[in-house]
């Protein structure tokens, strides 16, 4: 019974560093990166759908994306989705053929987006703690219903400890890996 419980406290934490580096692949650094157009929806014939399932996203260059819709209706769908995302970019459409441009990040918007990055890693690591906070309260639960005994417990918690250190310290290495990334010229 204690060992399903660390080893859920164990899979849960390692989906929320896996969610935050997911989440960090959206941010715009100085390189283009197929991510950041990933999470972007468009209009399809009245329905919302990934940009993927409409067009191929490639990087043309280490400062540009061009992105090939399927359907020549729909170039105007994707540039309108471009431009109503919270990217900032300017989508420049030739025929079929859609480019962004990334333009080179500017030293107040490498912190700002520095700042959104120590953000999401300080989200990820509560949502660390709330998992050790749960894995501990089944523990306390197994306690006071007498199926384990106090020593067993103990070593559980010290366990779960373990496996929340451990959880802090990636997402504390994702964040630095995101951040080097982010001010590297």
């Amino acid at each position: 019974m204690l060992n399903e419980i660390k080893k859920d406290a164990q899979t849960r934490m390692a989906k929320s560093v896996d969610a935050l580096r997911q989440e960090l692949t959206r941010l715009r650094t100085g390189r283009a990166s197929t991510a950041l157009v990933d999470h972007l929806k468009v209009n399809y014939y009245g329905s919302e759908v990934p940009l993927s399932q409409v067009a191929s996203v490639a990087v043309a260059d280490a400062r540009s994306l061009t992105i090939t819709p399927w359907e020549k209706n729909m170039v105007q769908a994707v540039e309108k989705a471009i431009l109503a995302s919270d990217l900032g970019l300017t989508p420049n459409t030739a025929g079929t053929v859609i480019r962004i441009n990334l333009p080179p990040l500017t030293e107040e918007r490498r912190k700002e987006l520095t700042r959104h990055v120590h953000h999401e890693g300080e989200n990820a690591k509560v949502a660390v703690r709330n998992i050790r906070r749960d894995a501990l309260h089944q523990v306390k639960e197994l306690l006071k219903e007498k199926q384990v005994t106090e020593d067993d417990v103990r070593r559980a918690e010290e366990e779960i400890q373990k496996l929340t250190d451990k959880a802090v310290k990636d997402v504390d290495e994702v964040v630095k890996a995101k951040e080097q990334e982010l001010l590297a010229i």
